[in-house]
């Protein structure tokens, strides 16, 4: 891979090709010089070059600052920087700075601002204040991205625009009159006639039999919960108004600068309003996500190794940005605790491992002022003689180390999980039998027990195909679009081994139940037949005859051809198959019909690894994260250690970082990590 930034028109010559940003691994994070006395720019740019950054994102919100007025801009701050970033050898990822309407726009057109599903319009004082469709607003925006872009389009810091920024975080549904007719017309364009859409949402159900696509409103409030079909729907033309105001921006941006990478940061564990990320990806230049650990959750490393194995999958296997992530505490949780000694490069790093070729922060200098003062940054209010400070020279220093590394893709897994956001979507939208599952939940720990015995696992749309799996999980997919069960009956057929989990093939792309017995899309290959559901209610489990303790959901459940691997030994459905496994051609297909506990769920996914023959990454203790990178030849082995004790990973090579050679094995200090480049495998 190409990273020499010697002059400007050859390092970006061919941006779709290899949409890249810095020398090496980019560090760096959102820089907002526009909050601080110009006096301290220069205290910055110093601490930047001491810390290694190479990369910032610059004026993610200075519309305001830019465009002072109506057509009336004031571009000297910003030219300032973007030459005082380039003089000190920093790349800028310049956004759009779309995302904070500017209040004089505000002021001048309220209806840009969003409506609620009660009728209140946003007001002016917080950020993504704009609607999507409103055609007013897309022309003040399109109007300033033309202006920045012919300011900056040739500047010799410009690396990467930076669409606007976590597009529809706060701006996601929108119930506006306008919406509505936006709305309107995505209905008619999807389903072609009325008498379609009434049959694809079965609106004979209380009566909400529509004769023209003018009298489908949005789902505002209704004292009863909306049709679930035309809930999914409004979901998919959510993501596709925000998708349309993305691609208005980059088509603007690639007419003035045809030779700049595009993209905007996606928030995969949240997507706020956006069903299916793996198409807007097929959209951007360079795949860059945001991700924050949850303070409260002792396995958080867990759930990052979870997202970035799902960026990574977005990203078709490519390498990806981490365009933000925490120093330490954000602002926004019940309780934002600081990060440990060690946690801000572990996690740094683990995003690095499964594929990221960059590790950005948000953000630079921790404000002073404004609602994210006490969101943790680069430099703290402390200043630079301060733990987090020290700790990102140190993970600088870490990354220029591995720069043989950067390019690599992640060695191909061989097990899959099937994760999608609209199933999702379609499980939110409308009443359900319990409250009490989220559709993250399963595929979550069926991660983590996979990832725990050093298992590398990829996360995968169950539309991107199966092939060079030998084991695929498919974790609570509520909706099953057209060809998946089909594909992983031929995926069966032909030797793979699969295990599907309750609440999983339950609707069609509608959001209509499959009638005949559940998991409808998957009875066949499974060989049983739910008649029932049977939720249990908080604090109560039942047992089941191997000894496993399931909570949260059972079934009524009978074989069709199917063994049964385990049954309910108590409760209700005492004597009643709570697992099973159908043998099909070459491969087998299993079903969970229950929640089990964390105990239950790692000796299932013991079971289902031993039966696909699937080996770990390398032989390491547990509590060693292991993940290997690949690039011709050469192999890189990252060790994270998220435990207090050191322990060993049985393998050969050279760590990147100390220069030690290991010739058989390698101690990881407890909270540590290594990176290996390891001998000819």
């Amino acid at each position: 891979m190409q990273h020499d930034f010697t002059s400007h028109s050859a390092d970006l010559a061919q941006p779709r090709s290899f949409p890249w940003i810095a020398h090496g691994f980019a560090l760096g994070g959102d820089y907002s010089p526009e909050q601080w006395p110009e006096e301290l720019w220069q205290e910055d740019v110093a601490l930047m070059r001491r810390a290694g950054v190479n990369s910032v994102n610059l004026g993610v919100f200075s519309w305001g600052l830019l465009e002072v007025a109506d057509g009336q801009y004031d571009w000297g701050w910003l030219d300032r920087a973007m030459d005082l970033l380039h003089e000190n050898g920093v790349g800028v990822n310049l956004a759009t700075p779309t995302a904070a309407p500017p209040m004089w726009l505000m002021q001048a057109h309220p209806e840009i601002a969003t409506v609620d599903q009660f009728g209140v319009r946003t007001s002016q004082g917080g950020r993504l204040a704009w609607s999507p469709s409103s055609a007013v607003f897309r022309r003040y925006a399109l109007r300033f991205v033309r202006a920045i872009a012919e300011r900056y389009g040739s500047h010799p810091a410009l690396r990467l625009w930076h669409v606007s920024n976590e597009i529809g975080n706060e701006n996601a549904r929108c119930y506006s009159d306008e919406t509505a007719l936006a709305w309107q017309s995505w209905l008619a364009a999807k389903f072609g006639d009325i008498a379609a859409l009434n049959e694809a949402w079965g609106t004979a159900f209380w009566g909400h039999h529509y004769t023209s696509f003018d009298q489908v409103l949005p789902p505002r409030h209704a004292r009863t919960a909306h049709n679930p079909g035309l809930l999914l729907d409004f979901e998919r033309f959510t993501s596709d108004a925000l998708l349309g105001h993305y691609l208005a921006e980059r088509a603007v941006l690639r007419e003035v600068t045809p030779d700049i990478p595009i993209t905007t940061n996606f928030m995969v564990m949240n997507s706020p309003g956006v069903a299916d990320y793996r198409r807007w990806a097929d959209e951007v230049d360079l795949v860059a996500n945001d991700h924050y650990t949850i303070g409260a959750d002792p396995e958080r490393h867990g759930e990052l190794s979870f997202s970035a194995d799902r960026a990574r999958g977005i990203a078709g296997g490519r390498p990806w940005l981490l365009i933000e992530h925490s120093t330490s505490a954000v602002n926004w949780q019940p309780v934002n605790r600081a990060k440990s000694v060690g946690e801000l490069a572990r996690n740094s790093l683990a995003h690095i491992a499964r594929g990221a070729d960059g590790a950005l922060f948000f953000q630079w200098r921790v404000s002073s002022a404004g609602s994210e003062q006490f969101h943790s940054g680069i430099v703290p209010h402390a200043g630079a003689d301060s733990k987090i400070f020290r700790e990102v020279e140190q993970l600088g220093a870490t990354l220029r180390a591995l720069a043989p590394v950067v390019g690599s893709t992640v060695e191909r897994a061989r097990v899959g999980i099937l994760f999608d956001w609209e199933s999702a979507s379609a499980w939110q939208a409308g009443n359900k039998p319990t409250r009490s599952i989220s559709y993250l939940d399963l595929p979550l720990a069926l991660h983590r027990a996979v990832t725990a015995r050093g298992i590398a696992a990829e996360v995968v749309r169950p539309q991107d195909g199966l092939e060079g799996f030998d084991l695929v999980l498919v974790p609570t997919l509520y909706l099953a679009a057209p060809g998946v069960a089909e594909g992983l009956t031929e995926f069966v057929r032909g030797g793979g081994h699969v295990l599907v989990s309750y609440l999983s093939g339950i609707v069609d792309e509608h959001n209509r139940v499959i009638t005949g017995g559940y998991p409808g899309a998957f009875r066949e290959l499974l060989g049983v037949r739910v008649e029932e559901f049977f939720p249990l209610f908080e604090g109560e489990s039942v047992t089941l005859d191997t000894g496993q303790t399931a909570t949260t959901w059972t079934e009524l459940l009978r074989t069709e051809g199917a063994e049964v691997l385990s049954s309910y030994a108590t409760g209700e459905l005492a004597g009643i198959p709570a697992i099973t496994r159908a043998r099909v051609g070459a491969g087998t297909a299993t079903y969970l019909a229950t929640t089990l506990d964390a105990a239950g769920i790692r000796s299932l996914v013991d079971d289902l690894v031993a039966l696909a023959g699937v080996a770990p990454v390398a032989d390491v203790d547990a509590g060693l994260e292991v993940t290997r990178r690949v690039s011709g030849d050469r192999s890189f082995l990252f060790l994270i250690n998220h435990t207090d004790a050191s322990l060993t990973a049985r393998a050969s090579g050279t760590d990147l970082v100390t220069g030690s050679v290991h010739p058989g094995s390698v101690a990881v200090p407890a909270g540590g990590v290594v990176v290996l480049e390891e001998d000819a495998r």
